[in-house]
């Protein structure tokens, strides 16, 4: 079993889990515990939630990280991780990155992947300080910026797709404290990714078929 997440938590972009170093003011803003009994690390949780992602250089899936791992990483980059917010951050971490993959596993439904016994995540970079040419677009309309970035290469069956993934925060619904919105598409890097760009702004044009998924923190 691997010892990896679908985002990294090594050397090169250890802090985009799941925003990117420019982003975790507002990461931390969104889940400050501030006047809340602080929990000892000892307190947080060794175990580790096999996602549903599957890797590319075997017969695996990604693993992510437990709340002691996630609180060692952000005290590695000096982020003052509060152990109080692991029961929250942890959970939610998982469920962006399996969200994200459910939204690719739409691109790529009936394009082949099946065949080689489905697609599958080759690797992944956080990007938080590039902003992609759809998002500075939409900031041009007046849109908010998304608060983080990455981009998932997928494999399949031999054939390497670059999707771009933004990360929005949104409006709080119900008991949520705050939601997240998510914008994953194919990159425009070549004919296969602008076809199916093409087609799927086609076929919204008959039926609304949105790409952007939310989700709600638990309370």
């Amino acid at each position: 079993m691997t010892d990896k997440c679908p985002v990294d938590h090594g050397r090169d972009s250890g802090d985009s889990c799941p925003v990117g170093p420019s982003a975790r003011s507002t990461w931390s803003s969104l889940f400050s515990t501030k006047g809340l009994p602080q929990l000892h690390q000892s307190s947080l949780s060794t175990e580790r939630e096999v996602s549903s992602i599957p890797r590319a250089s075997d017969a695996s899936n990604w693993v992510y990280p437990s709340e002691v791992q996630f609180f060692a990483a952000m005290a590695r980059k000096n982020h003052n991780p509060q152990t109080s917010d692991m029961k929250t951050i942890v959970p939610i971490h998982n469920a962006v990155n399996e969200r994200a993959w459910s939204e690719v596993l739409k691109w790529e439904a009936g394009r082949g992947g099946d065949e080689c016994g489905g697609v599958r995540l080759v690797n992944f970079k956080g990007r938080p300080n590039d902003m992609s040419p759809k998002a500075r677009l939409m900031t041009f309309f007046g849109y908010s910026a998304p608060f983080d970035r990455h981009d998932w290469i997928v494999d399949r069956c031999g054939t390497k797709i670059r999707y771009v993934i933004d990360f929005y925060t949104g409006r709080a619904t119900g008991s949520s404290s705050v939601s997240f919105y998510l914008d994953v598409r194919p990159a425009l890097d070549d004919w296969d990714g602008v076809k199916m760009r093409l087609e799927s702004a086609f076929s919204g044009l008959f039926g609304p078929k949105a790409r952007e998924s939310g989700i709600a923190s638990p309370s």
